[in-house]
C-alpha cells in the first residue's frame, strides 16, 4: 500500500432477512460506505438494484430502513450521502410490476412504509445529500426532496409522473414539493406529471446544485461530495444542541430573562439592561 494515500473504506452490504435480492450479481440492493482521510465524516448510501433501475420494491425498502437504523445511531456520520450504483438512473421510483401482485391491503401497508423511509430521511440527525446522476421519477424525486439538499447532473431526468400512471404522489411529494417550489408550481408539475431535466430543475430551485455530466456518469456524485466536504468543518447536531443547552443555562439567570416574561405577561415592550 502507498503510504499517505487515504483509501475509503469498502462497501458495507445490508441485507433484508428472508428476502431474495435483486442486486447486482445477487448481492445486496443497499451498501453503505464510510469515507476515510479528508472525507471521515461522510457516509454514502449506495443503491444498487440494476435489473429494476433501482426501483422501491420490498427489498430494497428494507434494506435502505435498515441502513438509516443503524447510520442513525453512528455518532461519525456527519453528512450522508444518497448517490446510485446503477449508471443513468438514479431512482426509477415504485416498483409498479411488484405491487402489481399485491392486494390492495398489502398496497396500503408498502406505501405507508415509504412514507416511513422518506421521514426517517427527513428526520436524520446528519445532513443529507442526494446525487442524481439519472433517473429519478416518482418515489426517486421524493427521496431525493427528502433529502436536506440535492445536486443532478444536467442530464437527469426528474419528476413526480405519478399522475401519468393513474397515481398520484404517496411518498409526501404533494407535501415536500410545495414547501420547495410553492405551491402554484408545484400543483403544475403533479397535475401535468411533467419531467424536468436537472438544468430546468437547478432553474426552477428543485436542486441546489447541476453540472454537466462526465463520460463516468457521476458527476452529480462528485459535486455532492464536493458540497459534503464543505460542510464537515460544521459542527455536528449533537454538539450544537449541547452548545445550545450551555448558552440557554447562560440566559436563565439573567435579569433580562425575568423582564421579557413580565413584559410579555403585562402586554408592554421590554426594558432590557444587558444584565
Amino acid at each position: 500500500m502507498l503510504r499517505g494515500l487515504c483509501l475509503p473504506r469498502p462497501w458495507r452490504p445490508l441485507w433484508a432477512r428472508g428476502c431474495a435480492s435483486d442486486g447486482a450479481a445477487g448481492g445486496p440492493e443497499i451498501q453503505v460506505r464510510a469515507l476515510a482521510g479528508p472525507d471521515r465524516g461522510i457516509t454514502e448510501i449506495l443503491m444498487n438494484r440494476p435489473r429494476a433501475r433501482n426501483a422501491l420494491g420490498n427489498v430494497f425498502v428494507s434494506e435502505l430502513l435498515e441502513a438509516l437504523a443503524q447510520l442513525r445511531e453512528d455518532r461519525q456520520v456527519r453528512v450522508l450521502l444518497f448517490r446510485s450504483g446503477v449508471k443513468g438512473v438514479f431512482c426509477a421510483g415504485a416498483d409498479l410490476k411488484e405491487r402489481e401482485q399485491m392486494s390492495e391491503a398489502e398496497v396500503g401497508v408498502f406505501v405507508q412504509r415509504l412514507r416511513g423511509l422518506m421521514n426517517d430521511i427527513a428526520a436524520f440527525p446528519a445532513p443529507t445529500i442526494a446525487a442524481m446522476d439519472g433517473f429519478a421519477l416518482g418515489g426517486g424525486l421524493e427521496l431525493a426532496l427528502a433529502c436536506d439538499l440535492r445536486v443532478a447532473a444536467s442530464s437527469a431526468v426528474l419528476g413526480l409522473i405519478e399522475t401519468t400512471r393513474g397515481l398520484l404522489p404517496g411518498a409526501g411529494g404533494t407535501q415536500r414539493l410545495p414547501r420547495c417550489l410553492g405551491v402554484a408550481l408545484a400543483k403544475e408539475l403533479i397535475f401535468t406529471g411533467r419531467r424536468l431535466s436537472g438544468t430546468q430543475a437547478h432553474g426552477l430551485g428543485l436542486v441546489n446544485h447541476t453540472v454537466a455530466q462526465n463520460e463516468e456518469g457521476d458527476a452529480a456524485y462528485h459535486r455532492a461530495r464536493a458540497l459534503a466536504q464543505e460542510i464537515l468543518p460544521q459542527v455536528d447536531i449533537a454538539s450544537g444542541m449541547a452548545i445550545e443547552g450551555i448558552c440557554y443555562a447562560q440566559n436563565i439567570p439573567t435579569r433580562d430573562r425575568l423582564e421579557g416574561m413580565a413584559a410579555f405577561r403585562e402586554k408592554r415592550p421590554p426594558k432590557f439592561v444587558g444584565e
